[in-house]
């Protein structure tokens, strides 16, 4: 009987040395690194009235991110797409839904003036930095300076205030005036527009440019985004003998019908639509009644990574790019993704305070800037023009054009002009 105690005894210890060594052999096993992941809120009318200008948005900024595999440093990115439908309202709900419950850490992209001016109130509240935003009003402006602490979350404009771009359309006109291409015995002109905060932006910024020249603000009309009768419009405008019209909107079926019925009409006038070339279709809805409009854009397929882009784009998605939304977009995309980079170098983080507090540094100090985009010769800010880029021809400008048959000739500034100004028959 002790015997077999014995053996039992030396049994049990037997499996435990063994089980031991078998332990004590095994590979250690390497702990799964953690996946950290940078989610970016995109901003842009995915629906609505101007979902063509979104759907460039959305390609655009997709291109951009293929680019890089979705990855900066160890970071994962992931795009949340915030579709503003062109409604601050709906634009103010869906980014704070993104935020509480999709876990944006960082903001890019917009389109809308008023949608801007909305969410710029979310992005402080939240404190979420939020980049190169297309919303151009004066009224972002006037937010961001008034409490840069608390707005200045909403960082850089990609589109700087009317103020600064409205003058060279009356220039053009100023200068066809002085050459004897345009003569008017009267200098009446009309202003209309979207009823938003890009709309009435836009005549309150080119009001005193005309003004100054001696022009005489006889009309103002602005109406709905969704607006297709313009018949009343026109027929004030024939009424009050106006010789300039000057507006914009960002509703390809907004512009296209008001041109439509300018052109059904007795008047033979100088026409700004400012924004008309921001969808890639924008002359199979206007068709002809475009013809003579001056607007302005970005320079356009000028340089070969430009006609790259544009080639590529066109070849992935079927549909030909817009400088505007597409390409503005692109470049955009690409500073952001250079400003992530370079805020992973520096804090080896990246999240909603390192972001921020780069873009503030950096960017906002003009020490950090972007000259490998498609179209600007280069984007910059400096704590004179924030939220504003600089403008100027060697960075950021947008030539007048005037479009003939569907092609927007370059008809200012005197460096980049392909053609003179032509008055309509």
């Amino acid at each position: 009987m002790k015997h077999h105690k014995l053996s039992f005894v030396f049994a049990g210890l037997l499996f435990v040395l063994l089980l031991a060594s078998c332990t004590t052999n095994q590979p250690a096993q390497t702990p799964t690194p953690e996946i950290k992941i940078l989610k970016i809120g995109v901003l842009g009318p995915f629906t609505g009235p101007s979902a063509a200008t979104g759907t460039q948005i959305k390609n655009a900024v997709t291109m951009a991110f293929d680019d890089i595999d979705y990855t900066i440093g160890d970071y994962q990115i992931e795009l949340v797409w915030i579709d503003s439908k062109s409604d601050p309202e709906i634009a103010t709900q869906a980014y704070e839904e993104a935020i509480k419950n999709q876990g944006v850490q960082v903001g890019i992209m917009n389109w809308h003036s008023s949608v801007a001016v909305a969410a710029m109130e979310v992005t402080a509240r939240n404190k979420i930095p939020h980049f190169f935003a297309m919303g151009a009003s004066s009224a972002v402006n006037q937010k961001f300076h008034a409490s840069p602490e608390f707005y200045g979350y909403w960082n850089f404009k990609g589109w700087p205030g009317v103020e600064q771009i409205t003058s060279t359309y009356v220039q053009v006109a100023e200068d066809a005036i002085t050459a004897g291409v345009l003569q008017v015995d009267e200098k009446l002109a009309a202003i209309y527009g979207e009823d938003t905060d890009w709309g009435r932006g836009f005549g309150n910024a080119i009001k005193p440019h005309l003004e100054a020249s001696g022009w005489s603000i006889v009309s103002e009309q602005y109406l709905s985004l969704d607006a297709t009768d313009f018949s009343a419009v026109v027929k004030d405008f024939e009424e009050k003998g106006v010789v300039l019209v000057a507006g914009t909107a960002t509703s390809d079926t907004f512009m296209a019908e008001f041109l439509k019925e300018l052109d059904q009409s007795d008047l033979n006038i100088i026409t700004i639509a400012d924004g008309l070339g921001w969808l890639s279709e924008w002359y199979s809805s206007a068709g002809s009644s475009s013809n003579y409009v001056l607007d302005q854009g970005p320079p356009g397929w000028k340089t070969n990574a430009a006609q790259a882009f544009a080639e590529d784009y066109e070849t992935r998605w079927g549909i030909a790019p817009s400088p505007t939304s597409a390409g503005l977009t692109y470049d955009y995309a690409n500073f952001f993704i250079q400003i992530a980079k370079a805020t992973y170098d520096q804090y080896g983080e990246l999240n909603s305070e390192t972001l921020y507090e780069f873009g503030k540094e950096k960017v906002q100090s003009g020490q950090f800037s972007y000259a490998d985009g498609v179209l600007m010769p280069e984007y910059k800010y400096t704590p004179e023009t924030v939220p504003d880029p600089i403008v100027g021809i060697e960075y950021y400008v947008f030539p007048v054009l005037q479009y003939i048959n569907g092609e927007g000739v370059v008809i200012w500034p005197e460096e980049w002009k392909e053609a003179d100004f032509q008055v309509k028959p």
